[in-house]
């Protein structure tokens, strides 16, 4: 019997997070995707200042999301996980930039 781990042994050693961590995170992501809503449901706000509160509030929603479901942190076991994002993130990053500058390009020589 001495052979047998319990799950809460599990979530001590950072192999997952426990039902606290998986709640907090879920009404964190909850409450960043209600804002957003509320505020596009109201239009009691102007077009720019909730299209950047949507934009501000996803990333955050996507740190919770890394944070609390992913169980990624600055431990050394995740620095390979962290690393590997940040070079998703560079990637993606590169693609969306060099899109929109070629079709901005393409745009600028049709129209002349």
């Amino acid at each position: 019997m001495a052979n047998h781990h319990s799950s809460d042994a599990h979530a001590e050693h950072g192999h997952g997070g426990g039902l606290k961590s998986y709640l907090v995170g879920f009404v964190l992501a909850v409450i960043l995707t209600v804002i957003p809503f509320g505020m596009v449901m109201s239009g009691a706000f102007p077009r720019g200042v909730t299209v950047i509160v949507i934009a501000v509030l996803a990333a955050v929603q996507m740190l919770v999301h890394l944070i609390y479901f992913l169980h990624m942190d600055r431990s050394a076991e995740q620095r390979s996980n962290v690393h590997v994002g940040l070079f998703s993130l560079l990637i993606i990053g590169i693609v969306v930039v060099g899109s929109l500058w070629v079709m901005h390009n393409l745009n600028v020589n049709m129209m002349h």
